[in-house]
């Protein structure tokens, strides 16, 4: 074979394996901008539902696609396309209002026109108190961040979502709130570590519709410690096997 046909085989192997990537990337590209949006926890205001961190995937047609569902919000067009509204309840990713740049994860609580206020550590929908009950204790730092029991209430819904939340502070100054007013087209997202969570009850405010992002899904990952995922040697002591595959409620 002469230099000049080794010159070209090289090219042609070169030009195939830039191909290759290209391809690749922008199938990734495609599956995170309309199918499903991998996530970490980065803080604790979810707790005990979601842990910092729990690696996730968002699903992102469930609430369909805005400019949000694009790396970067591209100002590509306004509002929502295949859209379809939240339920109550729902653990949702959506663009913090203030800063869109940063993303955020909350549950859903109320809806557009809906009335929600705390009253002593209760939820109150529409002047009616969501029914809570204590299930119990959890004395483990990993998922309550401190060292000493808190106690754990399981909150149900209006339309039957269930979920945890954890009480930190007993009349803490997030137990009690005035009343708001859910404007059309927003909604209201609070974390379910109450006591320790920044959502729509304080700086976050009403988000609308056109920032949400996706609904959580699944957990794929978890880690504890602060350990990142590629510090594979830590996985023996850190990882949560208990975890990976949990469906998010």
């Amino acid at each position: 074979m002469s230099v000049a046909d080794k010159s070209k085989k090289q090219s042609g192997g070169l030009r195939e394996t830039v191909s290759v990537i290209i391809q690749a990337l922008l199938l990734a590209l495609v599956i995170r901008t309309f199918l499903f949006q991998p996530f970490s926890i980065p803080s604790g205001s979810m707790r005990p539902t979601l842990l910092e961190g729990d690696y996730l995937f968002v699903t992102k047609w469930a609430y369909g696609y805005s400019r949000h569902s694009f790396p970067f919000s591209p100002p590509l067009f306004s509002g929502r396309i295949w859209g379809s509204e939240p339920e109550r309840g729902d653990v949702a990713v959506f663009r913090f209002p203030p800063d869109p740049s940063l993303d955020y994860i909350k549950r859903v609580i109320g809806l557009p026109g809906d009335r929600i206020q705390m009253r002593e550590g209760r939820l109150y929908i529409n002047g009616e108190p969501v029914e809570r009950e204590k299930i119990g204790e959890i004395d483990n730092p990993d998922i309550t961040e401190v060292n000493r029991p808190v106690d754990v209430y399981r909150e149900t819904l209006p339309n039957g979502v269930s979920y945890e939340t954890l009480d930190l502070t007993p009349n803490a100054l997030s137990d009690n709130t005035r009343e708001y007013v859910v404007p059309e087209g927003h909604y209201f997202m609070m974390g379910d570590n109450r006591d320790n969570s920044t959502d729509s009850r304080f700086n976050v405010g009403y988000v609308p519709y056109e920032n949400l992002v996706g609904r959580a899904n699944i957990i794929f990952f978890s880690i504890a410690g602060g350990a990142s995922p590629l510090e594979i040697w830590r996985w023996p002591t850190e990882m949560r096997p208990s975890r990976i595959f949990d469906f998010v409620d």
